[in-house]
């Protein structure tokens, strides 16, 4: 099998968070399905990201880059207590190690269900 562009979509799609991906100049390049659901009609491809942040988020958003070129890799961003996720600035880096851009990473973190218990699980 062949790993393609549509491969690695149907992959990130599959993520059942968020991932909005942006280049250098803060420009979304790639959005997975939950986050075009999720964002459908605030944010789309070819937006700045900076479009729907306040000033303070967008100089965050600038410090985790600046950190990430000196050499940082995945960074704790804030805790989302109305969702229940933990936020993460997360670089994307080419084969030489430069930051191509980054997308934020969603981590749950509220009670899970146990599905075993209904008899659905494994």
């Amino acid at each position: 099998m062949k790993i393609d562009i549509s491969i690695l979509s149907a992959i990130l799609d599959a993520y059942p968070y968020q991932v909005v991906f942006c280049d250098r100049n803060h420009v979304i390049q790639y959005m997975n399905k939950d986050a075009r659901e999720r964002y459908a009609g605030k944010i789309s491809i070819g937006d700045s990201i900076f479009g729907c942040h306040n000033q303070s988020s967008c100089q965050k958003i600038e410090a985790f880059l600046a950190r990430a070129d000196a050499g940082e890799e995945e960074m704790f961003e804030a805790i989302n207590p109305a969702k229940q996720e933990r936020e993460f600035f997360t670089p994307v880096r080419d084969e030489n190690g430069a930051v191509i851009g980054y997308f934020e990473r969603h981590e749950f973190y509220g009670e899970l269900k146990d599905d075993r218990k209904s008899g659905s699980g494994n």
